[in-house]
């Protein structure tokens, strides 16, 4: 496949990431390592005309090589918008594994190396019916509720991850996270400074998730009650109390636990679990 669009949607359907190179660096062979039955790591001289291989990357992704005139346009979007090693991933000859949006999960993986398929089946074949609303949503209607639930939702899908892996599913929900605080500052609405203060307890979350419970209390505390939002509080209780409970420090955490709806208590046990 070489329709990039054509990709994203058949991901949506599928429930699936994309994977994606260059076409110029498919021009010579693409040599990847893979393991064996028996674990044994071999060398396959090209991943896209392998027998082997190349039905197993359709069955867990949706692969598509992008001509390089999509290269400008692609890369306007990311200008300025991204890290130097999220461009470096962009411009490089790896494989580049996405979201059906677009955006590179993959950005810490090594491509000075040859690449094992195997590992990159075992880490990134994910199942994306977990977020699949909030990537319907946003691939629909692209504004800031669309794009800080999905935020959030990418969040939430990175507890249940490798731990290796929660890091880049977060940089992956704080892509969106970040556009939806600039749509917030491009498009003033009355309710701004509360959407401003949501979009900083999110971005609060992920230290629960990175078990950096002691920053996000730090942060916590360095907010100014009074300019709380009333529709902020419950996520403020929230955050109060996972933090307190992963400190032990349950004299703290039951002044807020009454606060927390049982959706959030039960993330908030989750996230207590995962820094036990």
């Amino acid at each position: 496949m070489t329709n990039l669009d054509i990709a994203q949607n058949l991901a949506i359907t599928q429930n699936k990431m994309v994977l994606m190179v260059w076409e110029e660096s498919t021009q010579y062979p693409y040599g990847v390592l893979a393991n064996d039955d028996t674990g044994k790591t071999v060398f396959i001289e090209n991943l896209f005309e392998s027998e082997i291989l190349s039905p197993l990357v359709w069955e867990h992704f949706v692969p598509v090589i992008v001509s390089e005139y999509k290269y400008a346009d692609l890369y306007e979007d990311i200008k300025d918008k991204r890290s130097q090693k999220y461009i470096d991933k962009f411009n490089d000859d790896s494989i580049k594994i996405m979201d059906v949006n677009g955006n590179i999960l993959n950005v810490s993986s090594d491509p000075e190396n040859f690449q094992n398929i195997t590992t990159i089946i075992n880490d990134y074949a994910i199942n994306t019916e977990f977020i699949a609303p909030e990537l319907i949503g946003y691939n629909t209607k692209k504004d800031f509720y669309s794009a800080y639930y999905l935020a959030s939702k990418y969040l939430d899908f990175s507890i249940y991850m490798k731990e290796k892996l929660r890091p880049e599913f977060i940089d992956l929900g704080i892509i969106y996270l970040n556009e939806a605080s600039n749509l917030v500052e491009t498009q003033p609405t009355d309710d701004q400074q509360a959407l401003a203060q949501r979009v900083a307890l999110l971005d609060l979350q992920q230290y629960l998730i990175l078990k950096r419970p002691k920053k996000v209390l730090r942060q916590l505390k360095k907010m100014d009650a009074e300019s709380l939002e009333t529709t902020n509080e419950s996520f403020v209780a929230f955050l109060y109390y996972t933090v307190y409970k992963i400190l032990n420090d349950e004299t703290n955490a039951a002044l807020w636990e009454s606060k927390i709806s049982s959706v959030n208590l039960k993330k908030a046990q989750l996230l207590i679990n995962l820094n036990s």
